[in-house]
């Protein structure tokens, strides 16, 4: 901490997420943004602190901990680092490009003793975080599917991995949160049509431990933004825009039938639709307060690297099963997919 009992933290990477890092962190309570670490440097001459080429430069400043932000490729060298030197860490989503590097670096910190978490920015998304609540609460019954769909153009900044690892593990890290239940078994296809050496598109189908059915579709190759979860159950089905925060929910409705033939038929009617009024504060400004909690030693619920790596099997598996052609069962704290039995 500085004189001023402030964290002192330090930023890595200036891509067009790191930016939106640096913003956050100029102006976090409690947390003084010491330096960033940019090879390339400042290029827009804007950042209030000082932007330096090694991320030594920046240990050699003194931190208490540090965003992640840099290539995906570059998550394992540089996090075992800050862990060696005793740095906390908050590592961009996903935690590592493969379920190997993902272990090695859960292990660094956890043998360290570091508060260190990955940033699923969803989990933080106002729309989602109250679907959890009403989820648990039990306002939707029994939960029977989970459908999102991600899809928008191609992000140029990305070259070091496909759609699966950069945006379907927002959708796995999802889903298993809001629902609070594992993966238990996944089947995949992908495909490639930008001309890159990485999937540019894949849809999902899945099964999670207590048999809900799970459907993502992600992509590059949209020039529709769209970010949606839907999630039906035995009471109507809830909707959560994650690109505007609404959550709607549109309720089962029991209608009486006088046509004979349809007396038999145990189905579903239109009901009332309900569109909630939620507080909307920026995902990523209540991300960085709770890991700043988490560093402080309050209680807090960040995403923890255990769990930043679960996401990582999961994906490795998505891309595993698109290459096989095969369902695999996915388990829990392990790194390898099995064949699922049909």
């Amino acid at each position: 901490m500085n004189e001023r009992g402030k964290l002192r933290a330090g930023l890595i990477g200036l891509g067009a997420m790191g930016r939106n890092h640096a913003r956050v962190l100029s102006n976090l309570d409690g947390v003084e943004l010491v330096a960033v670490v940019d090879p390339a440097g400042d290029t827009t001459g804007t950042l209030r602190a000082p932007v330096v080429a090694e991320l030594g430069d920046l240990l050699a400043m003194g931190i208490d901990y540090a965003v992640v932000a840099c290539p995906t490729a570059l998550h394992e060298r540089v996090g075992l680092e800050l862990a060696a030197n005793g740095v906390c860490a908050l590592i961009e989503k996903p935690l590592a490009q493969s379920v190997e590097t993902a272990t090695r670096l859960v292990e660094a910190f956890e043998s360290a003793g570091l508060v260190a978490g990955v940033g699923h920015i969803e989990r933080y998304n106002p729309a989602l975080q109250s679907l959890r609540i009403r989820l648990e609460a039990g306002e939707l019954g029994e939960v029977f599917q989970v459908v999102t769909r991600r899809q928008g153009p191609f992000p140029h900044r990305i070259a070091d991995v496909g759609v699966v690892m950069d945006l379907a593990t927002h959708d796995i890290d999802l889903t298993a949160w809001v629902t609070g239940q594992e993966y238990a078994s996944v089947s995949a296809r992908t495909v490639s049509r930008s001309g890159r050496l990485h999937e540019d598109m894949v849809a999902v189908v899945g099964q999670l431990a207590d048999g809900t059915m799970v459907n993502h579709l992600v992509n590059w190759l949209s020039p529709l933004k769209e970010r949606s979860t839907v999630i039906t159950g035995d009471k109507g089905c809830f909707v959560a825009d994650t690109l505007t925060a609404d959550l709607t929910f549109y309720a089962n409705a029991a209608i009486d039938t006088e046509w004979e033939a349809l007396r038999a038929f145990r189905g579903v009617a239109e009901g009332d639709m309900v569109r909630y009024a939620i507080p909307k504060r920026e995902p990523l400004l209540v991300e960085h307060e709770r890991f700043r909690d988490a560093v402080e030693g309050k209680e807090s619920d960040i995403v923890t690297l255990r769990q930043g790596l679960r996401t990582v099997e999961v994906a490795a598996a998505l891309l595993e099963s698109a290459s096989d052609g095969k369902v695999l069962s996915v388990v829990p704290g392990g790194s390898d997919a099995e064949p699922a039995l049909r």
